[in-house]
């Protein structure tokens, strides 16, 4: 991991939780950062020491609120779940996001780009993902050494860090889980989780009819014996 480098450190220096930009600059860019992160976030929901977070700013290096970058989405392995206004690396023991991911919008220049690359190359990212939903291209670098270097091949790539594979269908980008079920967005989600509730009523009033049926025949049961017993019979006789 990059060690921080040193600098001159005051309790006066703010650092802002914003930087002034928004989140996305359109709906379809949107709508893949909450489809990266969301995902990210149930993929991890039973691991406490897992951060996920989106457009949040990271300072990496103390004394210096200038040193900065907002990933559209990141993930710390090693730092706890939590709020925060800003990943401030030094109040999370040094560790930086070993995962960084930039949906590509209009607004973004290859100038710009290429200081976001800088910027995690230096500070310690381990994987950093670029896809461009207009294009449907999808880049990614792996950190060897001091230096990310390209992923010559995104055709079913398996992040090291996350597990997930990373699939193209159709110009549509797929990311699948370890367990190999889909990413899935909230319009999916919700059907999923529907269709389990209809399930499980579906099986609810499955065991009300076979407890009804059961009961009824006990009935005709006690009826018999009831009966039976009228006309002088044991039914234990039987």
């Amino acid at each position: 991991m990059l060690i921080q480098e040193p600098s001159s450190i005051s309790e006066d220096i703010i650092y802002p939780d914003s930087d002034g930009e928004p989140m996305a600059d359109n709906t379809k860019q949107f709508e893949l950062i909450v489809y990266i992160k969301e995902n990210l976030e149930l993929l991890f929901a039973n691991e406490p020491n897992v951060f996920v977070a989106g457009d949040l700013l990271w300072y990496p290096v103390q004394g210096d609120n200038k040193i900065r970058q907002a990933p559209d989405v990141m993930v710390a392995l090693g730092r706890p779940k939590g709020h925060r206004g800003s990943y401030k690396q030094w109040e999370e023991n040094n560790i930086p996001p070993q995962v960084a991911f930039e949906i590509w919008s209009p607004r973004n220049r290859p100038s710009q780009m290429a200081k976001k690359f800088d910027f995690y190359e230096r500070y310690g990212v381990e994987e950093y993902y670029i896809y461009d939903p207009d294009t449907a291209d999808l880049t990614g670098w792996q950190r060897h050494n001091d230096k990310l270097e390209l992923i010559d091949d995104m055709t079913d790539w398996v992040s090291p860090r996350l597990g997930v594979r990373f699939e193209l269908s159709q110009d549509i980008l797929i990311i699948y889980r370890p367990d190999n079920q889909p990413f899935l967005n909230f319009i999916e989600l919700d059907r999923q989780r529907q269709e389990a509730e209809n399930r499980a009523h579906q099986a609810e009033d499955r065991a009300q009819q076979a407890e009804t049926q059961l009961e009824e025949e006990r009935r005709r049961a006690q009826a018999l014996e009831a009966r039976l017993r009228e006309m002088g019979v044991d039914p234990n006789q039987l």
